[in-house]
């Protein structure tokens, strides 16, 4: 990782807090940024959100679904964390902490859209950020690339009926119309765009001309990220200004199901005999989000002043620290991984 990128978290937290003042001194400006609106979609968001995933998607190569064959075991294992285990164990956490164990320190009108953003956070799979983990823990290449490429396509078919399910279990109301047109709007476009680009960047390029290109648009996707952050939270700014608590609150869940998560995808590998350099990346994407798209569908879901939005942001907060974390314990625990007969 560069240095922008090392020290994401400490860029989050600025931005959160220049976010949260701007909200409070000046609500009538972040009115009517969320006013702007066309069929549910906060554009100024919408914008930035695109910004901030076609050159993430960049990095992906559709075609390497090829080679899912290779590695089957550990692919099997991260589908399996990643759609049947993480959105249903988040669902739980945020049903438990958020429904009892805090419910006291939450304002009761807001507890199901924070439990709605938690969801949407977990049912996306990362699709970016992965490649850095994987890198740090000396991860195969190939698995990754493959893995991120057949996340993507589920996605584009199963996040949106994973997500009404969920929704529907805690009985959050779906106004499916919005629902989808997020998908499309957020999974659809980006993914076809991202690829269309990518395949024109390499016949005219070549492998060369890609990588300069995934240089030069980096920095762009990072700050689409950080200005979306202090528009999420400058939307919420009165409320996080009365209740700071509410951050800490939210976090409890995620941390929980990161760290589960992980745990169980690296277990079941070594389980299955799966190589080192495959269960490391594997444990990594079956316990990252993808919270780009999760924030751009909270927002279009549920808007831009509500918890939803709020909880997928804290999801942005707490990735990078907890993730470096558990590639260190991926690294740390390689000899006794390999000791396994």
């Amino acid at each position: 990782m560069g240095l922008f990128e090392r020290y994401l978290t400490l860029w989050v937290a600025l931005c959160i807090v220049v976010g949260t003042l701007l909200g409070h001194f000046l609500p009538g400006t972040f009115a009517t940024l969320a006013a702007a609106e066309v069929a549910q979609v906060n554009l100024p968001v919408a914008v930035l959100i695109w910004l901030m995933i076609i050159p993430m998607l960049l990095k992906v190569d559709l075609g390497a679904m090829r080679q899912v064959g290779q590695h089957w075991k550990g692919i099997g294992v991260t589908l399996f964390i990643n759609w049947a285990v993480k959105p249903f164990s988040m669902a739980l956490l945020g049903w438990l902490f958020l429904r009892h164990v805090f419910v006291s320190w939450l304002p009761g009108e807001q507890i199901d859209s924070y439990i709605a953003g938690l969801i949407l956070l977990a049912a996306a799979p990362c699709t970016a950020m992965v490649f850095v983990w994987s890198n740090l823990c000396r991860g195969d290449a190939n698995f990754t690339l493959s893995q991120v490429a057949l996340n993507d396509a589920i996605m584009v078919v199963a996040y949106a009926p994973v997500v009404a399910l969920l929704l529907g279990l805690s009985a959050i109301t779906v106004p499916w119309n919005t629902l989808i047109l997020s998908v499309g709007l957020y999974i659809l476009v980006p993914v076809a765009a991202a690829a269309l680009l990518r395949r024109w960047l390499l016949q005219r390029s070549g492998a060369a001309g890609l990588q300069s290109a995934l240089q030069k648009v980096a920095p762009l996707s990072l700050s689409a990220l950080l200005l979306t952050l202090v528009l999420l939270f400058g939307f919420q700014g009165r409320q996080i200004v009365q209740q700071p608590l509410i951050i800490a609150v939210i976090a409890v869940p995620i941390l929980i199901q990161v760290y589960f998560n992980s745990g169980l995808a690296y277990l079941l590998n070594r389980r299955l005999g799966v190589a080192h350099c495959v269960a490391g990346p594997s444990a990594l994407i079956g316990a990252s989000n993808f919270f780009e798209l999760a924030v751009a569908t909270a927002v279009g879901l549920f808007g831009v002043h509500s918890g939803a939005a709020l909880a997928t942001v804290v999801g942005v907060l707490i990735e990078v620290p907890v993730m470096l974390s558990v590639v260190h314990i991926v690294n740390r625990s390689r000899r006794w991984y390999e000791r396994h007969p």
